[in-house]
């Protein structure tokens, strides 16, 4: 069984309220950068007030200091769960999570799901196309070796990185998409059922749900699968 996280990849606090208020039985919801600079730390406080737990995904990759002081900020605000990028480095993720203390949950972003392996590799300067497997799972290790709780992978990745993270270690999966969903600019994708028997805690669903004409079925859909 894994949580579905509902991604309120939506233009205004406004909007991203009225969904959440339309959707019956949702636990979690994601913030991503356009709506956070809409709405900001006071849409963290309304969200909590509604009783969902938050995913705070800004991606921090910064200098330590800056991350740890985001994640100081973000646990003032209430958010329950945090990404700093993998690519980072070890020192950066380590800070993230003493600056969580433990009120916090931060995960390491790996390969973002828009990413082919030959798109990856111009990204980072490699010849032709890198094998995203084990390049996923090299910083699945780096990441639960710095402390983090957790990783975000794509679908595709799910069952290699499970033994890395662990028991308890909660593996998070963007680009799920329904039987006849658009993949809309992910390019590694995979159905929900599929990533949980793979290992999956938690299943980021956006567009699927946003732009669906009737978001509460789609919802309800995407939980089914999930159990």
């Amino acid at each position: 069984m894994a949580e579905i996280v509902v991604a309120l990849d939506l233009p205004s606090a406004s909007a991203a309220l009225h969904l959440v208020d339309s959707l019956l039985g949702v636990r979690w919801v994601k913030i991503g950068p356009t709506l956070f600079l809409a709405g900001g730390p006071a849409l963290v406080r309304e969200l909590k007030a509604r009783g969902t737990k938050v995913f705070l995904d800004l991606k921090w990759h910064d200098i330590p200091h800056q991350v740890s002081g985001a994640v100081r900020a973000a646990v003032a605000a209430g958010v329950d769960l945090a990404t700093v990028h993998a690519l980072g480095g070890e020192e950066m993720m380590r800070s993230a999570v003493e600056a969580a203390a433990g009120s916090m949950r931060v995960v390491g972003v790996t390969v973002l799901t828009s990413l082919t392996p030959a798109a990856y590799g111009r990204a980072v300067g490699r010849r032709g196309e890198v094998g995203l497997q084990r390049e996923v799972a090299r910083l699945a290790r780096m990441a639960v070796g710095s402390g983090l709780h957790g990783v975000v992978v794509s679908p595709l990745e799910v069952a290699s990185v499970k033994k890395i993270v662990g028991e308890g270690g909660w593996v998070i999966v963007p680009g799920i998409r329904l039987p006849g969903t658009p993949d809309d600019d992910q390019q590694r994708t995979g159905e929900p059922v599929a990533a949980v028997r793979a290992g999956a805690t938690h299943l980021v669903v956006g567009r699927p749900i946003t732009q669906a004409a009737e978001p509460q079925a789609v919802y309800q859909r995407l939980c089914e699968a999930a159990t």
